[in-house]
């Protein structure tokens, strides 16, 4: 590739090879390199002084700092990726302040009850022996699939996890923490 063009004629030329040191005219970038630099090029642009969701010209209070906790409290509680931790709540999306958060939860889960294979391969071979076979088929077998899903809102923010539910009293277990995180909240 950084041989040049056997079939150029010499008028044309285009691409790399034509940067100083590589044919091009001294003193002229290189290919591929940037022309007229803007100030900053390559860095974000400064993050605006209002949220970017809110009117221009809102005012907007600052973000209540916390202090850094170098191994800090034990967390409160934990539910999925929302952990209470002090006066504070932290997630993904960042920190929240403890006092007046919302707390709600929906349960997304189902428990299915059906009759397992063994049952009915049981209660065909002993349904030809005698009709006791037929006691077989009310075997049940509970399986529960689904998820509860938690949202946490505070402080301007919002944050929802998903905690896969494991049985029927999971919804329960959830419950339980999220009122407790609720008294936690007043």
């Amino acid at each position: 590739m950084s041989e040049p063009n056997p079939y150029a004629d010499g008028e044309y030329k285009w691409g790399p090879g034509q940067g100083p040191g590589q044919g091009g005219a001294p003193g002229t970038p290189a290919y591929g390199y940037p022309q007229d630099v803007p100030p900053g090029y390559g860095y974000p642009p400064a993050a605006p002084a209002y949220q970017p969701t809110l009117a221009e010209g809102v005012r907007v209070p600052p973000p209540q700092q916390f202090p850094p906790v170098p191994g800090g409290p034990a967390p409160l509680l934990a539910l999925g990726d929302i952990t209470v931790v002090g006066d504070r709540i932290i997630t993904p999306a960042g920190e929240m302040p403890l006092k007046g958060a919302v707390w709600n939860a929906m349960d997304m889960s189902r428990t299915e009850e059906k009759i397992p294979t063994v049952g009915i391969v049981l209660a065909i071979v002993f349904a030809v022996v005698c009709l006791l076979g037929l006691l077989f088929l009310l075997m049940k077998e509970k399986q529960t699939t689904g998820f509860v899903q938690v949202t946490v809102t505070s402080g301007g923010r919002h944050h929802v996890t998903m905690i896969p539910a494991t049985g029927p009293d999971t919804v329960h277990w959830v419950m339980g923490q999220l009122n407790y995180a609720r008294s936690l909240s007043i």
